[in-house]
């Protein structure tokens, strides 16, 4: 049996709830009591693993009657979708925010495994200089290129 850690079982708990609505509103305190767990746990969860670069949006509310609604992000095309994460590389982009998105891409069916493999290859920092900066930028070329092929792939 795979080993889980306690962020794995949140993760999959709230994805499951979003799945059956496509948004889920919870408590974090009660959320944290259900998995005997610190409320910053599920902070850490919910900034990790439900980024809008990994398709969801986060709405929250703090005080008495607080909440914190996870909602998968609705687009009306393949296009829409692409161009949007066109729009959140911007200039420059990390290498782990470049394979979310690229897990995002791939689980969300734009393309296929091997083109995945290709694209996390492409954007690999193996592949770069070392200047932080100039690789990011460089990244972010690389993976808008990417993307722009997939959107005419999808038209």
């Amino acid at each position: 049996m795979k080993n889980r850690n306690m962020s794995d079982m949140i993760e999959e708990y709230l994805k499951k709830a979003i799945n059956e609505s496509g948004r889920v509103e919870i408590r974090r305190s009660e959320l944290a009591n259900l998995f005997d767990c610190v409320p910053s746990q599920i902070n850490y969860v919910i900034n990790t693993r439900f980024t809008i670069q990994h398709g969801y949006a986060v709405e929250s509310k703090r005080g008495g009657g607080g909440y914190i609604r996870i909602i998968k992000m609705q687009v009306k095309s393949n296009t829409e979708m692409l161009e949007r994460m066109s729009q959140l590389i911007g200039d420059q982009i990390s290498e782990k925010e470049a394979e979310i998105m690229i897990q995002t891409l791939y689980e969300n069916e734009f393309m296929t495994r091997r083109e995945a493999q290709i694209m996390l290859a492409a954007i690999d920092q193996n592949n770069f200089s070392g200047s932080q900066l100039i690789d990011k930028k460089i990244r972010a070329n690389i993976l808008l290129s990417m993307i722009r092929l997939l959107i005419l792939k999808n038209t």
